[in-house]
């Protein structure tokens, strides 16, 4: 006879230790990524101040975001794989302290060059932390509640936008101490906390179920167990048999499709503030950072319902198709009512909803393609592809505006959402349980 907790999804049992998970896990690995979007974000409004005394313009703003990402990719991948051998807890931990270091460095770089080799940097360091969470996620999340709790990740991208967007600007018209710009001092007090975060995680983050203390054997196993089944059966492999997964068609489709999505997300997170200020020039530090910040909370806002709705009906692919069309139709009217504020404004809400709510359901929709043992190297292969569109988005804007017209080269960034959406019409993708079924289900018939 089936043990009916296990038959019934979890019961009481599974409940409360689904509980514990969320409000131990999740707010951790929140604040990890909150800071790490921040900090690899931070240098949009950084700009604003460092734009004359470094004598950037579009185009060399475009590439010194953009370049981020090259060092970023070719890490991705050996990054899972090395925190997979050694664990979570280590190897978040180190990310995080090297990110915050090189991001506080950035503030003490003199000339472009500079500032390009403290790039590059950050992208080695920051390397494999997303898919890496992506990972960790797994290990404690079952796919039924997976979506929410990657949307609950992607969350702190909006988050780490509007703090960055308010303190951003703040810093910009308010902090000028020691004698140093403020453009600075947007670094090294945005980086800093990094630091601080990696020690937290290096003593309270736990690598796997039966190693937290928060949940008792009871828990720990119950959850183990059904993460497990939800996989089919791990192949033991070698360290570089493992990239043969980077070979699977399935794989590679997804992330091509996921590369021109970030096209339109990261072209959009670094050029925001320039589009803000061509609005009305008159507008100071503080006041772009406010604005600025309205787009992502109107985003966020937008990710909740569509992960929640998403998670309920099983359906991942047809809610991503629609939020790319969305954010393209916003890019388009942010070029024709660019200075007309309040219709700008709405057009760019569109966008943070359509940039930011695709991320809870694509991974959802991503994570059940592979088996256990290949989720590692598979995440981090579709992020790390994918993440070719942070360095094409900005780098073909800057290249593409004008002193007086940034919004011209935001036609680029909408024909690559449209592109993904043409692309994710053609997978078959699969649809998981709805999470209204589950609970209805017959105790015998849910496993």
């Amino acid at each position: 006879m089936p043990n009916p907790i296990t038959a019934a999804g979890g019961g009481e049992l599974g409940a409360r230790t689904v509980r514990k998970v969320s409000v131990r896990i999740l707010p951790l690995v929140g604040l990890l990524y909150v800071f790490n979007y921040m900090d690899r974000a931070n240098i949009s409004y950084a700009q604003l101040g460092m734009e004359h005394e470094l004598g950037l313009t579009a185009a060399t703003f475009g590439v010194a975001s953009a370049i981020f990402f090259l060092a970023y990719v070719v890490f991705e991948v050996p990054s899972n794989m090395i925190m997979k051998r050694v664990g979570a807890r280590l190897w978040l931990a180190r990310i995080a302290i090297s990110w915050g270091i090189v991001t506080v460095v950035t503030g003490f770089v003199h000339d472009v060059t500079q500032l390009y080799i403290a790039r590059i940097v950050l992208g080695v360091a920051e390397a494999g932390l997303f898919p890496g969470l992506l990972l960790y996620l797994t290990l404690w999340f079952r796919s039924k509640e997976r979506g929410r709790a990657i949307a609950a990740l992607a969350l702190a991208q909006p988050v780490a936008m509007i703090l960055g967007s308010l303190t951003g600007g703040f810093i910009l018209d308010h902090v000028h101490w020691l004698d140093l710009s403020s453009w600075r001092w947007v670094f090294v007090l945005q980086g800093a906390p990094a630091v601080l975060i990696g020690v937290l995680v290096l003593f309270y983050l736990p690598n796997v179920p039966s190693t937290a203390r928060f949940l008792s054997k009871e828990e720990s196993d119950w959850l183990e167990g059904e993460i497990a089944r939800e996989y089919r059966p791990e192949e033991k492999e070698t360290f570089l048999g493992q990239l043969r997964v980077m070979k699977d068609r399935k794989v590679l489709y997804l992330a091509v499709a996921n590369l021109f999505a970030a096209c339109g997300l990261y072209g959009f997170t670094f050029f925001l503030p320039q589009i803000v200020k061509q609005m009305d020039p008159s507008y100071s530090a503080t006041n772009i950072g406010l604005l600025g910040a309205i787009p992502f909370l109107v985003g966020a806002l937008g990710m909740l319902l569509v992960a929640r709705n998403s998670d309920r009906t099983g359906e991942r692919k047809g809610h991503v198709i629609a939020l790319m069309v969305l954010a393209a139709l916003g890019l388009f009217g942010t070029i024709q009512f660019r200075h007309s504020p309040a219709i700008a404004l709405s057009c760019l809400s569109m966008v943070g909803i359509g940039v930011l709510g695709y991320m809870a359901p694509y991974w959802a929709m991503a994570s059940r393609v592979l088996s256990k043992e290949h989720t590692a190297v598979g995440l981090a292969a579709i992020n790390s592809i994918a993440a070719l569109g942070g360095f094409f988005g900005p780098y073909v804007i800057g290249k593409s505006a004008t002193v007086d017209n940034v919004s011209a080269g935001l036609y680029f960034p909408i024909g690559c959402l449209l592109v993904c959406a043409a692309m994710l019409a053609f997978v078959k993708a699969p649809r998981d349980r709805r999470v209204a079924d589950v609970a209805d289900a017959p105790t015998a018939a849910v496993k």
